[in-house]
């Protein structure tokens, strides 16, 4: 009978262990949370789940301020990877919403720029990966725009009435305000703030639209003759119009790095970790870099990427 038991026992733990194996084995899946398009299927993710098995389902937001708010909802739960903008990932961990990263896992973070890394949001490096950066522009049309635009300033002329598309993001566009003021863009002084918002509201006539995700359209269709966009979004607009003029302005460039980060609670951590690994990759970092029309964070993509994206004055 001690036998049988014991034969019976050892079955049990052997049918036990081989069901949390086959259980493993299923749970092949990636939730991953960010803009419509910003992880490209064709040379991301279809790839990715083609080499390691690993379904991705891809959930999206439209602006920063809503990932975190759902973030916050499910207790950085949910999702395995978020892949956002520096400003509202420095808020997400200063919450605790973010799980530190393995660097074990992550042999590919050699790659990285350094000049991409230390940053005001992650200054020890612990828990964001650079996915890309950009510089917003302005863009307008020299047919109809007979005087100097120079940069955030011009903005405000009064011959612009009813002529400028703007990006519906108020972090950049209290910062440009910030900027023709002399302050920086990430002035918090609440005096300082409040005469910016009186600056900011005399603005108002001029603008045409505020578009986050499409401000290009009104500049291609000639509906605004002025327009400060997103760097990949001025490239979409030159494609069409390749008349129209960029300006760098003179009072600086913004700059932001949109990052991947591992919520604290994910599903699927060791998962998230192979796709982070996995997008930095030289020949990815390039692809990324070249679908997405934004700055490589990724040092060793350099040969990677074409001479017609390292020489776009847009880009570089």
């Amino acid at each position: 009978m001690k036998k049988l038991l014991a034969l019976i026992l050892s079955v049990m733990l052997v049918v036990s262990a081989c069901g949390v194996c086959a259980s493993a084995e299923e749970e092949k899946v990636l939730n991953v949370f960010t803009w419509a398009l910003y992880f490209d299927y064709d040379t991301l993710l279809a790839p990715f789940t083609e080499e390691t098995g690993i379904k991705v389902n891809y959930d999206y937001f439209d602006s920063n301020e809503e990932m975190l708010m759902k973030l916050e909802a499910v207790d950085a739960g949910t999702y395995d990877v978020v892949l956002a903008s520096d400003y509202i990932l420095d808020i997400a961990r200063k919450e605790g919403l973010l799980l530190e990263l393995d660097k074990e896992k992550l042999p590919n973070w050699q790659n990285l720029n350094p000049a991409f890394l230390g940053q005001f949001y992650d200054p020890d490096d612990a828990y964001c990966m650079p996915y890309v950066a950009g510089t917003p522009l302005i863009i307008y049309d020299p047919e109809y725009v007979d005087f100097p635009i120079t940069g955030y300033e011009s903005l405000w002329d009064e011959r612009l009435e009813d002529s400028v598309v703007m990006m519906d993001d108020a972090r950049n566009v209290i910062g440009i305000t910030l900027k023709t003021m002399g302050e920086s863009f990430n002035t918090t002084d609440p005096e300082i703030l409040a005469k910016a918002e009186e600056k900011l509201m005399q603005l108002k006539k001029n603008i045409r639209a505020l578009d986050y995700n499409a401000p290009y359209a009104t500049m291609i269709s000639g509906e605004a003759i002025v327009g400060y966009m997103f760097n990949q979004q001025v490239l979409y607009t030159l494609q069409e119009r390749p008349e129209l003029e960029i300006v760098y302005p003179e009072e600086g460039l913004g700059f932001g790095i949109d990052c991947c980060v591992i919520p604290k609670n994910a599903p699927h951590p060791d998962n998230a970790h192979t796709f982070l690994n996995f997008l930095m990759r030289p020949e990815n970092g390039a692809a990324i870099a070249e679908a997405q029309l934004m700055l490589s964070c990724n040092q060793a993509a350099e040969p990677y990427l074409s001479e017609e994206f390292k020489q776009n004055p847009v880009l570089n």
